[in-house]
């Protein structure tokens, strides 16, 4: 994994706040290897604009509280709400409305780097709680 520990700690903390905001397909691409200008990529998807839009507003959110406050250095793409870009320098990351997301298929244009893992700690909580109802 090339990914830096704060891009890890972006990424992470991005995604989380993607899945908070009920975001659709998330995936961490490190793209490293590949690109001199990002360690990761963040994709998410969403059905609607309004919804990407919330997406990235709880993105920025959350990379603002975090210790280190990371802030994009560019944002594109609002205006339509069907795609928006977030440049963090360490991370990229891209909400795409889902007709978006399927037509241009990022993470098949990146198939051959290596995905970091994420799960929605939500998921991780309710499996922890359902198993421990079930014994």
């Amino acid at each position: 994994m090339t990914v830096s520990e704060r891009a890890h700690e972006l990424a992470i903390a991005a995604a989380q706040a993607a899945a908070d905001k009920k975001a659709q397909d998330i995936t961490i691409i490190d793209v490293g290897d590949q690109l001199a200008i990002t360690d990761a990529f963040v994709l998410a998807a969403a059905p609607n604009e309004r919804q990407v839009l919330a997406i990235v507003d709880a993105i920025e959110e959350r990379l603002l509280e975090l210790p280190e406050k990371a802030k994009p250095v560019r944002r594109e793409g609002e205006r339509g709400g069907r795609w928006v870009l977030l440049d963090y320098v360490d991370i990229v990351v891209h909400v795409q409305h889902t007709e978006e997301r399927e037509f241009y298929a990022l993470d098949r244009l990146w198939k051959d780097c290596p995905t970091i893992p994420f799960v929605d700690r939500d998921l991780v909580e309710a499996d922890a709680s359902g198993s421990a109802t079930a014994e």
